[in-house]
Order: C-alpha cells, then sequence, then structure tokens
C-alpha cells in the first residue's frame, strides 16, 4: 500500500493550508486514514483521523475547530484543510492507514499499518 501525501509549504501564522493523501492502494471499508505530524525534537503526535467504517473523526484537542479532515471516496484521498496555523503547528506530517481501527486509539500511531514519506509544514512570519 502506497501512501502520498503533498500540500505541505510554508505559510504565515494565522494562514490556511490544505493537505492531501492519496492511497490508491487502500480502499478497505473498515479502515481509517491518519495524519500525524513530528516536530524536531518531539515524539510523532496523532492530529487527526477518518475512520472510514462509519465516518468518524477525531482530533487532537490542540487542533479542534481549527482543522477539518475530510474523506473523497471516489478519489480515494483524505483531506486534511488546516485553518488559523500557528508556529507550534510547524512539524512534517505523515499519513498513515489503518486496516482496523479502534476508535478509542484513533490517534495512537502504533495502530497504523502503512505510512506515507511525509510532507513539511512551516508556520513562520
Amino acid at each position: 500500500v502506497q501512501l502520498v501525501e503533498s500540500g505541505g509549504d510554508l505559510v504565515q501564522p494565522g494562514g490556511s493550508l490544505r493537505l492531501s493523501c492519496a492511497a490508491p492502494g487502500f480502499t478497505l471499508n473498515d479502515g481509517a486514514i491518519g495524519w500525524f505530524r513530528q516536530a524536531p525534537g518531539k515524539e510523532r503526535e496523532g492530529v487527526s483521523c477518518f475512520d472510514r467504517k462509519d465516518g468518524s473523526t477525531y482530533y487532537l484537542d490542540s487542533v479542534k475547530g481549527r482543522f477539518t479532515i475530510s474523506n473523497d471516496n471516489a478519489k480515494n484521498i483524505v483531506y486534511l484543510q488546516m485553518n488559523s496555523l500557528k508556529p507550534d503547528d510547524t512539524a512534517v506530517y505523515y499519513c498513515a492507514a489503518a486496516r482496523l481501527l479502534h476508535p478509542i486509539r484513533a490517534l495512537i500511531a502504533k495502530e497504523y499499518d502503512y505510512w506515507g514519506q511525509g510532507t513539511q509544514v512551516t508556520v513562520s512570519s
């Protein structure tokens, strides 16, 4: 399964970006796609998840109200719309796919089976 992220860029604080995760080889209806990020010197953390089984979404507390995850079934792409970006959002963002998601562990990296290479998001003036 190949996952390909795109959309990372340099943006000013308060700006917006939309990340895309193309997953052409991952079509399991019971699976999930998640977004994670890792800043220099920090552990990887779960940002958001879309559960394809029932359409449930999950968010890291610090991004609630600013980030929105969505799924385009026809294109097999998951998007992460990021608004009101802050310098603390600076990180490499990864998308990941889980064959079967346990909702209470939706933002736990170990739950995911496949990973993309990452895309850099830098929020700076």
